[in-house]
């Protein structure tokens, strides 16, 4: 991780899926291949012994096997070369069997594997933490009501607690996936120079086997060297991930325009401020959550497009796959880690919002006037009316309400009905509901 990658990536997450941590998981790979083979009579036990334990403490020039692998198309040529000559300084003897059997391919496959596995964890504990912070804006806000905005302009009457149980459900959907995926690509990829594990004649079923229980993996029914559809379903569910969590930071940091001025961002020393207006206070965590969303897609495109590799081995493909991965992970870990310590820290004006749905005249309970109408004169008829009544409170300057009590509709009404029409709290219809659904969601998604 550079040091320019902390303002757009995760740094719990780039340091699971360090240059280090490859290669180290690499090197975890071939140890745990030495022992594999020794029930096989492939590899002396002491041979084996030595293989692990150097490569358990094995330290490698991570830039000088980049360097080495522009020439050979492949990390793991020079990371084996350097392994072997670790190996060979303890025991020449053990060098022979170093990755005996296995190719470059299983290697690096498994290797990116293992460094998924902590990194996956990772973007699931900043996911349930941007969850539980919305489960606990939609309990507290269930009755706080609000404008809903459709196509950018005032609709009708919502609960912001019904708003943050939309942010939600979009949690609990790309946490439910993402966890699926991240359970199915826990799997070792090992199948020898062609894929079929023919160096180990009979003994490959029994080897792999052993390999996969000592890196605690489980076997894909057939190597997957040129089937990668278990990295691009991972791809694309933190990439929906990333676009729920983009979806949040776009709402609040509309909502933190001060014209509207209805949510803020917490605030502290050096957030959010301007290099030129000190007056500022910017939405930075949903800059940086909208950031990922935007390249997230992106990234997931680029393993999607990696599907159709040539016949048993791609070119081009596998290769740099890890990298993609790398800052797909990274990206969207930073988006979720950003909007975690913005939900849990926001700041809800509910002054405001009842401000801001006085400030519309009433329009907004035009669909609760219509309904009422329709009753005596049908649907159109309703439409119709309610649609003259709000021209003429637009146009005189008067509420909807004073508009309908001057009009013959509404003096047939009782006083009481009229203000009832008004009362943001008879506009919530199914919301109540839905918010108990999406929290019962959200309660299931943390089960998965």
């Amino acid at each position: 991780m550079s040091m320019l990658q902390h303002a757009f990536w995760d740094e719990a997450c780039a340091e699971a899926l360090s240059d280090a941590r490859l290669l180290a998981a690499m090197a975890r790979f071939e140890g745990a291949l030495a022992k594999a083979s020794v029930s096989a009579g492939l590899v002396p036990a002491d041979a084996a012994e030595t293989i692990a334990r150097v490569a358990a403490q094995a330290k490698f020039d991570a830039d000088a096997i980049g360097k080495a692998a522009r020439r050979s198309a492949t990390l793991t040529i020079p990371f084996v070369k350097s392994l072997t000559e670790q190996v060979a300084a303890v025991s020449a003897d053990a060098a022979r069997y170093v990755h005996y059997g296995a190719t470059s391919q299983d290697v690096v496959d498994t290797g990116v594997v293992l460094c998924l596995l902590p990194a996956s964890e990772r973007l699931l504990s900043l996911a349930k933490r941007v969850g539980d912070a919305a489960a606990v804006l939609a309990k507290r806000h269930a009755n706080t009501p609000m404008v809903a905005r459709t196509l950018l302009q005032p609709a009708v009457p919502v609960s912001f607690g019904w708003k943050a149980a939309v942010w939600l459900s979009g949690i609990a959907h790309g946490c439910a996936g993402f966890s699926q995926a991240a359970l199915q690509v826990r799997k070792l990829q090992f199948g020898g120079a062609g894929g079929t594990l023919s160096s180990y004649g009979t003994q490959g079923e029994a080897i792999a086997s052993a390999l996969a229980a000592e890196l605690g993996l489980a076997r894909a029914a057939i190597s997957w060297h040129s089937v990668r559809d278990d990295f691009a379903r991972l791809g694309a569910e933190a990439a929906l991930l990333a676009g729920a969590t983009g979806k949040i930071a776009r709402d609040v940091s509309l909502l933190m325009q001060a014209e509207i001025g209805e949510v803020a961002e917490p605030s502290g020393a050096g957030r959010g401020g301007s290099s030129a207006m000190p007056h500022k206070r910017n939405p930075v965590g949903c800059v940086a959550a909208l950031e990922a969303a935007q390249r997230a897609p992106h990234l997931a495109a680029m393993l999607l497009s990696q599907l159709s590799p040539e016949h048993e081995r791609g070119l081009g493909h596998w290769q740099g796959q890890w990298f993609t991965l790398r800052d797909l992970l990274c990206s969207t870990a930073s988006a979720l880690a950003a909007m975690a310590e913005v939900l849990e820290g926001l700041t809800v004006d509910e002054q405001a919002m009842r401000t801001n749905l006085e400030r519309l005249r009433g329009l907004v309970y035009s669909e609760n006037v219509s309904v009422a109408l329709s009753r005596t004169l049908g649907k159109q008829a309703a439409h119709a009316l309610t649609e003259k009544l709000c021209e003429t409170a637009l146009r005189e300057g008067k509420t909807l309400a004073e508009v309908l009590r001057a009009d013959a509709a509404g003096r047939s009404m009782s006083a009481q009905d009229l203000d009832a029409l008004f009362d943001p709290q008879n506009c919530l219809g199914s919301a109540p509901a839905m918010i108990e659904r999406a929290l019962a969601e959200w309660s299931q998604a943390l089960k998965t």
